[in-house]
């Protein structure tokens, strides 16, 4: 197979894996929990989403774990921001990398961001430009790229549509979310065949949960298609709260598993980063999907 020697892992975790859990995780069990992330050799960990706490209650802290988190030299520390006001606190936060997001199903879009797609255009862009000219990076996130829980397949033109138009604005890479886990294989090799016809594959990353076990399968295909970036959750948290249905990331642990049996390089400590996700289970107060996790 022909394989890529060396992977980056950008763990969402904290936020992704978080946002949805009824049970909130006190400030000082985040900071902890990034902490102990932040020593297991990964270079990227998107550590909360600067969301009004009216649409995210489980993020409402995002000011504060930013201030007391630990920062290591040569880890980038991203936040989720979804307008000018959110840009603000993140800027304030002296977060390192900004993401922005959207859906290339207008029905999800309406429900995850209350907006049109054309009329969330101006308001990433708004975002995009004050984060560049603050000198931050900027990351885009295309949710529903592989089915939508309220119009199913998503037409592939709609998806290179949002994903032309973050590239517009100026975001150095678009993350593909599979974002209720529908995707097989074979779909993801038509997909990613198809958009590599428009963009270049190095800027362009897989967001993949799990809900049907198709995760690594479709990390695969990724792989085999020259797709080096993969977003992930440690112990397999997260889910969309606007998308019913929908369950966790893939597992950080089971994917570093995977990628490490088939020596591809990652930077990151196995025994290190299953420490951390026994900490966040131990937390969290219940089993947690990882297949690592239960061995």
């Amino acid at each position: 197979m022909d394989l890529p020697n060396k992977v980056q892992i950008k763990e969402v975790g904290p936020r992704d894996g978080l946002q949805n859990e009824r049970k909130f995780i006190s400030t000082e069990a985040k900071v902890e929990w990034i902490n102990q992330l932040s020593e297991t050799g990964m270079n990227y960990i998107e550590i909360t989403s600067f969301v009004h706490p009216k649409w995210i209650p489980a993020l409402c802290d995002a000011v504060d774990v930013a201030a007391q988190i630990k920062r290591k030299k040569g880890v980038t520390y991203a936040a989720l921001v979804p307008n000018s006001k959110g840009l603000e606190k993140a800027l304030a936060a002296n977060l390192d990398e900004i993401s922005v997001f959207m859906s290339a199903s207008e029905t999800h879009n309406l429900k995850n961001i209350n907006k049109s797609i054309n009329n969330t255009f101006p308001v990433l862009e708004e975002v995009v430009k004050g984060a560049l000219s603050a000198g931050k990076k900027v990351r885009g996130y295309v949710s529903t790229v592989f089915g939508c829980p309220y119009e199913g397949v998503v037409p592939l033109h709609s998806v290179k549509k949002v994903t032309n138009k973050l590239f517009e604005m100026g975001v150095y890479e678009v993350s593909l979310g599979d974002t209720i886990g529908v995707a097989n294989p074979q779909q993801m090799e038509t997909v990613l065949t198809e958009l590599e016809k428009t963009f270049s594959v190095s800027s362009l990353a897989l967001h993949l949960h799990d809900t049907r076990g198709m995760a690594l399968a479709n990390t695969l295909v990724g792989l085999t298609k020259g797709i080096t970036v993969f977003d992930s959750a440690v112990g397999g948290l997260g889910g969309c709260p606007y998308a019913k249905g929908a369950s966790g990331n893939i597992a950080t642990e089971d994917l570093l598993h995977m990628l490490q049996e088939m020596k591809i390089d990652t930077g990151i400590d196995f025994d290190r980063l299953m420490n951390a996700a026994k900490y966040i289970e131990k937390i969290i107060d219940k089993p947690l999907p990882s297949r690592q996790l239960k061995l």
